[in-house]
């Protein structure tokens, strides 16, 4: 029996099974190979009857059917790839917007090709034109600087861009972004609110439109509570990078007794220079991020942060680009995500003895 048993398994060869083509689905599906093709692209699905569409679908996932894009290229002329380029792709923060990106971009048959292209505006343009090559239909861009030579090039070689995350002061392409004012005035308003009045700002590269944005932004906030203003730039947005700025506003800033970041991994440099200055967050320093990204809440302690809610800012930029492609996007638009204030363990009001004494006759405290 149990001879008989082993003769009736299947033998496995150790070679991987061929993807199913659309002659096989037809054939299972009891229609022409053009019907089938019209019912897996969004664009031509609406020519099939539902049910046979609906037949076709769940025939091809059952077949892992898996379309080649190289000879749909070759007959239609466009590649149906869309390309993401992105600053620095071991940042937790671009994880979720790539995620809303491929979400939106799966609805209308397109699939994203996505660049680690760092920072170096050079290697970025070699990025996009290799692209280029690959006949890519247009760019979402996470790159840009405040003045892009980087857009330039994608303008003057014809290909549609969205910016996502950050924005050119131009505004020659659409973008979408996060209202990093509100951001700001969130952040420091609880802060001021627990009682502390000497606050640092730890501010990103003021050459991105997010590190300058968040730096007016924390100068006008600190403004409206009538407090002084004191900042350190980190060079870029890391965590090694938040280190020394926070060290330096601990060392020259008298009584601080509060850090505002600019970012989630700048805040995590500055609870490292807390730690490393034989401090405690938030007993000594207290301590808020921006953009709660990824396990942000896990950390100790837990971070206080500003949510940014990057999943739909990738879908709305992704939406935008499909929009771009029919022709039916307006000229240029900014798009712009409402914050919150997401309170947890890294914030708590100051020590009596850390309050600066407040003023005779004023209602504020000494700055």
């Amino acid at each position: 029996m149990a001879n008989d048993e082993a003769d009736r398994r299947p033998v496995r060869t150790g070679k991987p099974r061929a993807p199913a083509t659309l002659k096989e689905i037809a054939r299972r599906a009891g229609v022409h190979p053009s019907t089938v093709s019209r019912a897996l692209d969004p664009q031509k699905r609406h020519l099939v009857a539902d049910e046979v569409a609906e037949r076709v679908a769940e025939l091809a996932k059952a077949m892992d059917y898996r379309p080649n894009r190289v000879a749909t290229t070759l007959k239609t002329g466009r590649s149906r790839l869309i390309g993401v380029l992105l600053p620095d792709i071991s940042n937790p923060v671009f994880a979720p917007i790539l995620g809303g990106i491929a979400e939106a971009l799966a609805t209308e048959g397109y699939a994203p090709v996505v660049i680690d292209a760092g920072n170096d505006a050079s290697r970025q343009i070699e990025m996009i034109d290799s692209l280029l090559v690959q006949r890519v239909e247009g760019l979402i861009l996470a790159t840009v600087s405040s003045e892009d030579e980087v857009l330039g090039h994608c303008i003057r070689n014809g290909m549609p861009a969205v910016l996502v995350n950050r924005f050119e002061i131009r505004s020659r392409v659409s973008s979408v972004v996060s209202n990093d004012d509100k951001g700001m005035q969130l952040a420091v308003d609880h802060l001021a609110a627990q009682g502390h009045r000497i606050i640092g700002h730890i501010a990103g590269p003021r050459h991105t439109s997010t590190g300058m944005l968040r730096r007016e932004g924390f100068a006008k906030a600190m403004a409206r509570h009538r407090l002084k203003t004191h900042v350190e730039e980190a060079e870029r947005y890391t965590r090694e990078c938040g280190l020394p700025p926070a060290q330096k506003l601990i060392g020259r800033v008298k009584g601080l007794t509060a850090i505002v970041a600019a970012n989630d991994l700048l805040a995590l440099g500055a609870i490292d220079a807390v730690h490393r200055l034989g401090l405690r967050c938030p007993d000594d320093i207290s301590i808020v991020g921006h953009n709660d990204m990824p396990l942000v809440d896990l950390i100790s302690p837990p971070l206080t942060t500003v949510r940014i809610e990057h999943r739909a800012m990738g879908r709305m930029a992704a939406e935008l680009m499909l929009k771009e492609l029919a022709a039916t996007a307006p000229a240029s638009v900014r798009m712009v995500l409402e914050p919150a204030l997401i309170v947890r363990q890294s914030t708590k009001a100051p020590a009596a003895d850390a309050r600066p004494a407040a003023q005779p006759g004023s209602r504020q405290t000494a700055r």
